[in-house]
């Protein structure tokens, strides 16, 4: 029979496994700017979207997991919040001149944490799906935007599957869309090479 301390010790990871939301954002073109601007450009830059993601934390209900190079891993109790700090972080940014497009992803699953990180499928999904984003845009997989349900001053676009590395099966996703584009800005380390994007 299993010692009253070992039954304690296993419970918080059981209740872990249940729904989770994670958000990765992540600089575009960051290896290119160190190259073009010097480390110290690029660091600041990655400092600057540390910032911003930190002052939006409390009123979004976020925690940040930890900072990744050029991004940040956070994680939501709940899906339309992850949603609509995506949305905030892209806008913010969007203002500041000269500041490189972030990208965002979103996921929502079961996940296990341990030492003050998070573990498993879901969060695997979330990561690769970061790569697929838009420059200046969040990309939601198909569970995510479920969980979210219908946002104020939010649509979506139609729906495809997506192949991930090391991902058994297509993940459903969608783009968010926001009234007058405003999302979408053009990424300024692309302008001079006919509008391919980084």
């Amino acid at each position: 029979m299993p010692m009253e301390h070992e039954r304690r010790g296993r419970a918080p990871r059981e209740m872990e496994a249940f729904s989770h939301t994670f958000l990765f954002a992540d600089l575009v073109g960051f290896t290119a700017l160190a190259d073009r601007e010097g480390d110290g450009r690029a660091l600041d830059v990655a400092l600057a979207l540390q910032r911003r993601v930190r002052g939006l934390l409390e009123r979004h209900g976020a925690e940040q997991v930890k900072a990744i190079g050029d991004g940040v891993m956070l994680r939501f109790s709940d899906a339309r919040s992850a949603v609509r700090f995506g949305v905030r972080l892209l806008e913010e940014l969007a203002d500041e001149a000269g500041f490189p497009p972030v990208r965002v992803a979103i996921h929502t699953g079961a996940a296990l944490s341990s030492d003050g990180d998070w573990y498993g499928r879901t969060v695997n999904v979330a990561a690769r799906l970061c790569s697929l984003a838009p420059p200046g845009g969040v990309i939601v997989s198909d569970r995510a935007r479920d969980a979210a349900g219908q946002i104020e001053g939010v649509s979506w676009s139609s729906g495809a599957l997506r192949w991930l590395r090391n991902v058994s099966a297509p993940v459903g996703t969608y783009l968010v869309r926001r009234p007058r584009n405003t999302l979408a800005r053009p990424d300024p380390s692309r302008s001079a090479e006919a509008g391919s994007r980084g």
